[in-house]
């Protein structure tokens, strides 16, 4: 029997189903029904933006923004799962990622459909290797170079937005300015001032009401509404994939290989946000496999929507204020959402409600959007609370990039350098930011690294390489002893199996303030020493009972008492265990 408590570990709201329990179906198909008619609305609006702005037919604008939703319907009830690598086993619900927005218009105006295709399908290839690979690619993409791109979208996308303004010239006068300024302020003022579900629906009022006052002014398309069927089966109009590999091919291909990494940064992001509100045990520690099966459902869906001909998506975290909200975090829930989009490509008449939209209305959405995505960049670079060296990588990335879009620097040699690459201004900042973050960690003191059979029993190769450590880092023979039997109990807490002890060790020392930190490689191993220390209590506490502790436990009370932080990721192709050592005299114990 489920103990459901009133109130989570912190004074925060419980949760009344976790994601592996089974809620009642009638609560199930409610609160994912909400959430599909929370998300709805910004799946189909990016696409339509693009497409708009673009000025492809409307035909394949239909198409687009109906291919997009059934994507992400269907990569959200792929994500409830949790499938080998496949999959979180969350509830996150996929969009449309704005980060593509510039990459995939200009795409448009130079080759159309089919070069938009195949370079959505390319740039697959991008999160479904990150999420292969995971452990190895987190040291490069740091907060500073994702929030450094996402920052630059803005710049390269806000010229667009003129053009949607635009498109409402020939008609009422003063009704495309009106209806965007209107959009515009209802959006963002219901974000500022408004609270709970109001400020979650502030997107659609401010489409609603900006809709309705260009249709008084005759900008609201009614006779699509009228003319477009309730039920009817979609039409298949895929533009398929152009194999010419032409100049505008390779000239945006590393625009839309960048994007690809922040929109799985951002599925990361996700994913992480969604484990920390799903359990009833806040401190849980977060599980890097179901982050990299999040990553590979954003591949999945990335390629789908390649072939499809339309934008592609990341992982939103929208699912985590209604779990705080409701307290149900269970699989179905995502299920029940992602079904609901995929029906509604049945519903033309829902569809055309949203595409009947004026321009003007969008452009307003848009700039929204793009402030939005502004603050999120400036988050992402400040969360780890950068230093100097970062802030300059971000400061000298965003102004080269802002220097590029506007043809401030050298523009007729840029124009000419790699078929015009570095004239976008999101490729030039972002090329910036990460050859400058390479330069940072080649050019920083190396870690000392040792490789070694993992085998507690033999300690001798390890004691050696951690003595040299300490010598050269200046510390004497006591805090060689404490590197030693730190790593001793962490490797005793690790290999509690005949099968750990024919693992391979990669053990890296880096002098960090007034201690040392030690990383352990290992291969994937059993459950989470962070969350197995939490449960340790206090390292005062005494057992209740008269049974003594089993060998595995011991290890990790002595390693919670020599380390002052343990940080334990679980991949599938490896463990990360970071262990932090005091110099003596130096520090305090830090909450891991």
């Amino acid at each position: 029997m489920t103990n459901h408590p009133s109130a989570a570990p912190g004074g925060g709201p419980s949760i009344r189903y976790q994601p592996d329990e089974t809620p009642p179906p009638r609560l199930s198909v409610g609160v994912g029904l909400q959430l599909a008619a929370l998300n709805i609305a910004a799946v189909m609006l990016i696409p339509m933006v693009v497409m708009r702005a673009a000025g492809v037919s409307d035909a394949h604008l239909s198409w687009a923004v109906l291919a997009s939703v059934v994507v992400c319907g269907a990569t959200t009830v792929l994500q409830a799962f949790r499938a080998g690598r496949l999959g979180a086993g969350h509830v996150m619900v996929m969009g449309t990622s704005g980060a593509f927005i510039p990459a995939a218009i200009a795409a448009l105006a130079s080759g159309g459909a089919s070069l938009l295709a195949t370079l959505v399908v390319v740039s697959a290839a991008v999160p479904l290797a990150l999420s292969w690979r995971l452990a190895l690619f987190q040291r490069i993409l740091t907060p500073a170079v994702s929030g450094t791109v996402i920052m630059l979208i803005p710049v390269t996308v806000m010229p667009f937005v003129s053009s949607l303004l635009a498109a409402g010239d020939g008609l009422a006068a003063g009704g495309a300015p009106l209806s965007f300024l209107v959009t515009l302020v209802c959006i963002a003022g219901l974000t500022l001032k408004a609270t709970g579900s109001l400020r979650t629906w502030a997107p659609v009022i401010g489409v609603v009401i900006g809709s309705v006052v260009g249709g008084f002014h005759g900008l609201y398309d009614v006779d699509r509404v009228a003319s477009a069927p309730w039920i009817d089966l979609p039409q298949v109009r895929a533009p398929g994939l152009g194999f010419d590999f032409g100049p505008a091919f390779w000239t945006l291909l590393p625009s839309f290989l960048l994007v690809a990494v922040i929109a799985a940064v951002r599925t990361m992001s996700s994913a992480i946000a969604v484990q920390r509100v799903s359990w009833r045990r806040r401190d849980r520690a977060i599980d890097f496999r179901a982050v990299q099966g999040a990553v590979a459902v954003d591949g999945v869906g990335n390629l789908l929507a390649g072939v499809a001909g339309t934008v592609p998506g990341s992982a939103t975290t929208t699912s985590v204020p209604l779990t705080q909200l409701t307290g149900v975090a269970a699989r179905a829930v995502g299920i029940v959402a992602g079904s609901t989009f995929v029906l509604l490509a049945f519903l033309p008449k829902a569809f055309a409600v949203i595409l009947a939209m004026p321009d003007p209305v969008f452009a307003g959405y848009l700039t929204v959007l793009l402030a939005m995505l502004f603050a999120i960049g400036m988050k992402m670079v400040l969360q780890d609370g950068p230093g100097h060296r970062e802030g300059m990588v971000v400061g000298i990335a965003f102004l080269a990039g802002v220097s590029c879009q506007f043809g401030l620097i050298f523009p007729e040699h840029l124009s000419q350098f790699a078929g015009g690459l570095l004239e976008n201004g999101m490729n030039a900042g972002g090329l910036v930011a990460i050859v400058m973050t390479l330069f940072l960690r080649f050019a920083g003191p190396r870690p000392r690294r040792l490789e070694a059979p993992f085998d507690p029993s033999e300690p001798t190769k390890i004691r050696g390489f951690l003595d040299d450590f300490s010598s050269r880092s200046g510390w004497g023979g006591e805090m060689a002893d404490r590197l030693a039997a730190a790593t001793e109990e962490a490797m005793l807490t690790l290999g509690e199996d005949a099968a750990a002890r024919r693992r391979r060790l990669s053990l890296t020392a880096r002098r960090e303030g007034d201690g040392a930190v030690l990383e352990l490689f290992v291969a994937p191993g059993g459950a989470n020493l962070q969350d197995r220390e939490a449960l340790l209590g206090d390292p005062e506490d005494q057992a209740v009972d008269d049974r003594p502790p089993a060998a595995h436990e011991v290890s990790l009370r002595l390693l919670r008492h020599l380390a002052s932080s343990i940080r334990h990721r679980q991949y599938h192709d490896r463990d990360i265990l970071t262990v932090r050592v005091e110099a003596p005299g130096g520090g305090r114990r830090q909450a891991t």
